[in-house]
């Protein structure tokens, strides 16, 4: 008889710290059910908070004492008719998907230009290059928005879409390019070097090799890319004065808004319609986000 292994009487005792822990019920109860409970009350409650408030009337949104707070007896499409057609909330809305959508694209191409120079060419300083990149990111938007403003008065582009697509890839890039270089890292050098020896360019390797498995990565960058444009506020206040060219962030408060009067049923509604592209944008790349962040291309 062959005596068992190291690894076979070593087993019992790493699964009893492993999974085996979750045998029983009340430890998953208590070590997954509740935190997980716990965490997606804390993540949903707002929308809740936000559809709920959307469809009550004034009388509800202020009574506490004879409503319900967490519910509505007496549903009303008053606030969302209101938001739709007492404002410029689709014009907000265009403007904004307009402006996140170029900007996001404007970006992700400077983004992966710069990521794939300093990654791969392996030039002096490019790892400080890279730092100082980063490091720009860094930088609050409320010290940049000042000498960005003279920029935009001197070229004549204040009160237009054009002025948020051209001073938001300041903050977008460095952030970008530095998600990009931690993913073109990732990929196996070895395959570039080949296809160098068989005569490919360094256009035909990025566009035929890196990026296809980068995809991930692209996906990730632009999803942050676009939410930080979607939801970005001090620039679009800056340079946006006219009603029909704001941004959904800045309209809904500035328009809805009234002294110290607050249309809570109308804000929540154009709070909550604004939140829908953005997750339904991560609906549909979710698989290729949380592939870019667990792992990336192996040799």
């Amino acid at each position: 008889m062959t005596k068992p292994s190291i690894l076979a009487l070593a087993a019992p005792a790493i699964d009893s710290q492993g999974m085996g822990y979750l045998v029983t019920l009340p430890r998953r109860v208590v070590t997954v059910y509740i935190p997980l409970a716990v965490i997606v009350f804390v993540l949903l409650f707002p929308f809740y908070w936000m559809a709920v408030t959307t469809f009550k009337p004034n009388d509800e949104i202020y009574n506490f004492k004879d409503h319900n707070p967490f519910w509505v007896s007496s549903p009303t499409l008053a606030n969302i008719e209101k938001l739709l057609f007492n404002t410029d909330y689709p014009a907000w809305l265009f403007n904004t998907m307009l402006v996140a959508t170029v900007a996001t694209f404007i970006s992700i191409v400077a983004s992966v230009l710069a990521a794939y120079a300093i990654q791969r060419l392996r030039f002096r300083g490019a790892q400080m290059i890279g730092l100082a990149i980063f490091l720009a990111y860094l930088v609050p938007p409320s010290i940049l928005f000042i000498p960005l403003a003279t920029i935009v008065y001197g070229f004549d582009l204040y009160d237009s879409n054009l002025a948020l697509i051209l001073t938001y890839p300041t903050f977008l890039i460095p952030f970008c390019t530095w998600l990009m270089m931690g993913y073109f890292k990732s990929i196996p050098y070895e395959l570039e070097e080949c296809a160098l020896i068989d005569g490919a360019t360094r256009i035909q390797i990025l566009w035929k090799i890196t990026l296809p498995l980068s995809v991930p990565g692209l996906i990730s960058a632009g999803i942050f890319a676009f939410t930080l444009s979607w939801n970005e506020f001090i620039y679009a206040l800056t340079f946006i004065s006219s009603s029909e060219q704001k941004t959904v962030p800045v309209g809904v408060l500035t328009q809805l808004v009234e002294g110290d009067v607050y249309h809570w049923g109308s804000l929540m509604a154009g709070a909550l319609l604004g939140s829908l592209p953005v997750a339904i944008l991560y609906s549909f790349f979710v698989e290729h986000y949380v592939s870019s962040l667990t792992g990336a291309v192996k040799e």
